[in-house]
Formats: structure tokens, C-alpha cells, sequence
């Protein structure tokens, strides 16, 4: 099976090696030439433009986004919309609103070309070594592409969810319960910094709470690697961005009349930390760097 992939960034570059490494063949392109480069250094035929990797895909020729949210995704999708021909298919791996995503199933059915919104968690750990996946669109697409997902995905970690958009959908909720799951780990730490009684090593209390503890999880060992690199986390600010799953969480929350007040918290402290510098948007910021290598301000910018 051939895969054009489009965006060889953070998470679309360790996909498209994930995916080499399963006896995929993979031609990528990215917008940015050193990123192409980069993409080509480590093994992936790269194209010079879109129009160039579509025209030497096989048929039926099967592309995947791998770019940010929005508008640069839809144009993508316009522009393939254009250069694709029928049976063709599109697979968006970003973190589209998945109303969006409806509404590029739509667009593209017009012409006979064919959507699967793919939801994908993991991080960058996940992209390369198996990911989450979670897939909407028509069964009977994702039956002919299921190959793929499920090579590049961790063992029992691909999900086909439903009908169209409904990939996007559980991502958009999955990253909502990430959100709260985060500040809560931020939160804690926070204390333990603030106790005038106790000095605790941080990294030790990761580790230690990453072992057997009710709160074992991926997210207290990366933690622990963050607190190996700044055991207090002095060289970053406590400013977290927020990158739009948790807003349409609790938008969607809201229209279905669902409480949702840890998410919603969650992402009213994402805000506050533009202007606060506190230890527990630290912890969150370090976080969001481990798994997903979101950036982190220096201390004094």
C-alpha cells in the first residue's frame, strides 16, 4: 500500500517512519524545504509540491494530512479536492473540530473522493512507536485502509468510531479529559512546592508515584523526565497554550447540557496562565512538551 503524507513536522515525520518501518511506501511532502529535508535525510521519498506527489501516487491513491487545524487543513483538502480523481482517499490525522471534518466529507463527496477523520493520540512517542488511533467515516473505507492504521497503531490501539466526524469527536473529548487529567497533576505539585514543612524532590515523587500508585500513567513518567531536566522547573515560564480540543469540549458540553466543570476549569486556568507565572502551568507546560513537544518559554521572555 503507497501513502502520500502531507505535513513531515513533529508528528507527521515519526508517522511516516512508523509507517516505512511497516513495509508502507511513503512519499511525503511539507511546505517547508528544511523539513522536507530533514524528511529525506531519514529515509522518506519527499516531492516538490503537492501536485507532483499526488501525480506519482498509485491508484487508488490515498493521502494523509498531518497539519495543523483549520485553515490551513481545508485548504489542503481544497486543493487535493482538485488534483484527486474519484475512489481516491483522504485521511485527516490532525485534531480538526470534527464539525469541520462533516463538512470535508461532504465537500469531498461530491466529486466520489472519499474522508476518514482520524483522531490520534500518543505524541510524538506514539506517531513512531504506535500510536492511538481513532478513525470516523464510512466502514467500508475504513476497511480498505485498516491495514495501515492498524500497523502504525500500539497493539488493541486502533478504534474504527463511526460515521463521519465521529474520529475527531473522540479526540476532541479525549483531549478534554486530558486537559483536566493535567491540571489536576499540575495542581498537586503545586502544594508540594508551597509546603513550608517539607522540601520534596520532584523527581523523586514522579517516580515513586509512577510505581504501583493510583496515579501511575504516561503523564508522571514524563513528568519525572521533565523533572530530571529542571527539578524545579526554573528555566521555563508557567504559560500554557491551549490548542482548541478543550473550547469545543466544553462548547459541545454546553449544547448537549452535560456538566463538565474540571474540563471547563481546566481550560479557564490554560487562559489565566497568560498573565500568571504559578508552578502548576509549569508542570502542565512541561507535560505538553513530553508528550506532544509543544514549546515552552524560557524564563525571562
Amino acid at each position: 500500500m503507497e501513502i502520500g503524507l502531507i505535513g513531515l513536522g513533529k508528528m507527521g515525520l515519526n508517522l511516516a517512519l512508523n509507517a516505512k518501518e511497516h513495509g508502507f511506501v511513503i512519499k511525503g511532502f511539507d511546505i517547508v524545504p528544511d523539513i522536507r529535508k530533514r524528511a529525506s535525510d531519514s529515509g522518506i521519498e519527499t516531492a516538490e509540491s503537492i501536485r507532483d506527489l499526488v501525480t506519482n501516487l498509485l491508484e487508488p491513491k490515498i493521502v494523509m494530512l498531518s497539519a495543523p487545524a483549520g485553515k490551513i487543513t481545508n485548504d489542503l483538502i481544497m486543493e487535493l479536492e482538485s488534483l484527486l480523481p474519484a475512489e481516491s482517499i483522504i485521511i485527516d490525522a490532525g485534531n480538526a473540530n470534527y464539525k469541520e471534518s462533516k463538512k470535508n466529507f461532504e465537500f469531498l463527496k461530491e466529486k466520489g473522493i472519499h474522508f476518514l477523520d482520524c483522531g490520534t493520540s500518543g505524541g510524538m512517542e506514539g506517531a513512531r512507536h504506535g500510536a492511538c488511533l481513532m478513525v470516523g467515516g464510512e466502514a467500508e473505507i475504513f476497511e480498505k485502509v485498516a491495514p495501515f492504521f492498524e500497523a502504525i497503531a500500539t497493539e488493541e490501539g486502533c478504534l474504527y468510531a463511526g460515521k463521519p466526524g465521529a474520529g475527531h469527536y473522540l479526540k476532541m473529548v479525549h483531549n478534554g479529559i486530558e486537559y483536566g487529567m493535567m491540571q489536576a497533576i499540575g495542581e498537586g505539585f503545586n502544594i508540594l512546592e508551597a509546603s513550608p514543612e517539607y522540601e520534596f524532590d520532584n523527581e523523586a515523587v514522579a517516580k515513586v508515584w509512577n510505581h504501583g500508585s493510583v496515579v501511575r500513567s504516561w503523564l508522571m513518567e514524563l513528568l519525572e523526565e521533565g523533572f530530571t531536566q529542571d527539578p524545579n522547573l526554573e528555566k521555563i515560564k508557567g504559560e500554557i497554550q491551549a490548542s482548541g480540543e478543550a473550547k469545543w469540549t466544553v462548547e459541545e458540553a454546553l449544547q448537549l447540557g452535560v456538566p463538565v466543570p474540571i474540563i471547563a476549569n481546566s481550560l479557564f486556568v490554560r487562559n489565566t496562565s497568560q498573565i500568571e507565572d504559578s508552578f502548576s502551568n509549569k508542570v502542565v507546560a512541561t507535560l505538553r512538551h513530553g508528550f506532544g513537544g509543544h514549546a515552552v518559554k524560557p524564563k525571562g521572555e
